[in-house]
């Protein structure tokens, strides 16, 4: 797991200064074993996972609802914290702690969202690849059109995040090894930007969902 927009989330109801160590499996549907994920009073979502005002058949965290933390247990969001400009800074939470590899009695909860330790968590980049152009055949289009190819470069072709947070498993990896990283796609560690940074850079390879009809009706 890695999150790409850190928001910080206080879980009020768990004791300050604890932390377990909970099973996660490697791989969603083979076994190729388990990997620990710590689990404390402070961890980080992804800010996407939060709306304050939540459209219809919203799944995923806002104020009062529930949302289960993959791999943990349930949270309500019970407070928004924001700073003097209006910000949202920080969530302050409560969890079920009857939860964990249960389902909360009486109640559905149905959005499952990635967090990583705020403790715990490892800092690092991350580069979002896609595809280069935003029309199938820029060739094409361009002579259709009276304009260049250039004319049809994706700009979003790279998106470079900085202050990423990803699990602690992720700290020291195989420069050959590839990852999927949690709703977000497939990744491979940059070992000369990694060092170069001093912290870990991880590239794209591959979306998880293919968004060239979405790109190419834009």
């Amino acid at each position: 797991m890695c999150v790409l927009r850190p928001l910080k989330v206080v879980i009020t109801n768990y004791p300050e200064g604890e932390e377990v160590l909970l099973d996660a499996p490697k791989h969603p549907k083979e076994d190729m074993g388990v990997r620990k994920l710590p689990f404390g009073r402070t961890l980080y979502i992804d800010r996407n996972d939060f709306e304050e005002v939540p459209p219809p058949k919203y799944f995923r965290l806002a104020p009062g609802k529930e949302v289960r933390l993959r791999n943990a247990y349930v949270i309500r969001c019970d407070e928004v914290i924001k700073d003097e400009e209006g910000n949202i800074v920080a969530l302050h939470c409560s969890y079920d702690d009857k939860t964990l590899g249960k389902k909360p009695e009486g109640r559905k909860v149905k959005g499952v969202i990635h967090w990583v330790s705020a403790e715990k968590g490892v800092p690092c980049d991350v580069r979002l690849y896609d595809r280069l152009f935003d029309v199938e055949n820029p060739d094409a289009a361009a002579s259709a059109d009276g304009k260049t190819f250039t004319d049809f470069i994706n700009p979003e072709s790279l998106v470079v995040v900085e202050n990423a947070i990803a699990e602690p498993s992720l700290a020291e990896v195989d420069s050959q090894a590839r990852f999927q990283f949690e709703r977000e796609g497939y990744f491979i560690l940059d070992p000369l930007e990694s060092e170069r940074r001093g912290h870990n850079v991880f590239n794209r390879t591959v979306t998880l969902k293919d968004s060239w009809d979405k790109i190419s009706k834009k």
